[in-house]
């Protein structure tokens, strides 16, 4: 049906200018020399100096999505630690527990750092858990153990939240986090639609009301798929208003962080032709190239 070759050419993400770290909204940030949009993301989510504005982070794939929200959480929560505050600082909601599992692997590798001591996590999902403490690999996800002394940063699915916010053997979960709460992420955003998306947003309003937390208090981030352009209305528009209408907080299109991309011209240099040969029926060689 479909002759080839083809090729699909990416320019590459714009990444932060070099030395950027001296200007870091963030104490404990990547070893990496991040993304731009990365780096903007650091600087809306950082809870040093002010409170963390709301943030949906819309890049493609491979733009490094987690990393994004993850570093100014565990920025946060190692100050809060030096503070000497206990309780639950942010939770991550996962659509599956196979997500959830692959971000505990990356997270609890990030924790082995000696500049994170003291930071914890632990991964809420399906069974009684087998790990109780953490270590490169894994996070703790003993319920028990989780139950007696909760983790800074909790992993979870947005079911298995509402059976946290039920039922009374988890009550002594969210005991010491009337205040304790600052960040809230939903993870693909874009794939709660519907009455998916309506038990969501009821659940999140649940979680407000038990923690009883003010508006405004919450940082409430979202990732999302690239959107895209054109039709009747500003996609922007569309889906600041959607994450208004699940997280109960303020949303506008200056909240939405979206890649930034090389030109052609950056990536390639002003000379270089990239020439790719296309056999088409009958009609011999085809040669194309960007310049």
């Amino acid at each position: 049906m479909f002759r080839g070759p083809y090729i699909d050419v990416r320019l590459p993400f714009r990444k932060a200018e070099e030395g950027w770290e001296s200007q870091s909204p963030l104490d404990y940030g990547p070893s990496f020399l991040p993304y731009a949009h990365q780096l903007r993301s650091f600087e809306r989510l950082s809870s040093r100096d002010r409170e963390p504005l709301n943030t949906i982070v819309t890049t493609g794939t491979g733009s490094g999505k987690t990393e994004c929200f993850l570093f100014p959480l565990l920025d946060h929560c190692r100050r809060a630690n030096l503070r000497g505050e206990k309780g639950i600082k942010a939770v991550i909601l996962y659509s599956m527990n196979a997500l959830a599992s692959d971000q505990a692997e990356r997270l609890a590798k990030l924790l082995q750092s000696p500049e994170l001591q003291g930071v914890s996590a632990g991964l809420y999902v399906g069974g009684t858990g087998t790990h109780g403490s953490s270590d490169a690999k894994n996070l703790v996800d003993d319920r028990e153990i989780l139950r007696k002394d909760p983790p800074d940063i909790l992993l979870t699915n947005y079911r298995m939240l509402d059976f946290l916010l039920m039922r009374p053997e988890d009550a002594s979960l969210w005991a010491r986090n009337m205040s304790s709460l600052k960040y809230l992420v939903l993870d693909e955003l874009h794939t709660y639609d519907g009455a998916q998306g309506s038990d969501v947003a009821c659940l999140i309003r649940r979680l407000k009301a038990r923690l009883e937390t003010p508006e405004g208090e919450l940082c409430c981030v979202g990732t999302s798929a690239t959107i895209g352009s054109g039709g009747a209305a500003d996609p922007r528009e569309l889906l600041a208003d959607f994450a208004t209408k699940i997280f109960a907080e303020e949303f506008t299109p200056e909240c939405l962080i979206e890649e930034h991309r090389l030109t052609s011209r950056e990536a390639f240099g002003s000379n270089t032709t990239i020439s790719f040969f296309a056999n088409k029926r009958n009609s011999g060689s085809t040669s194309r190239g960007l310049g």
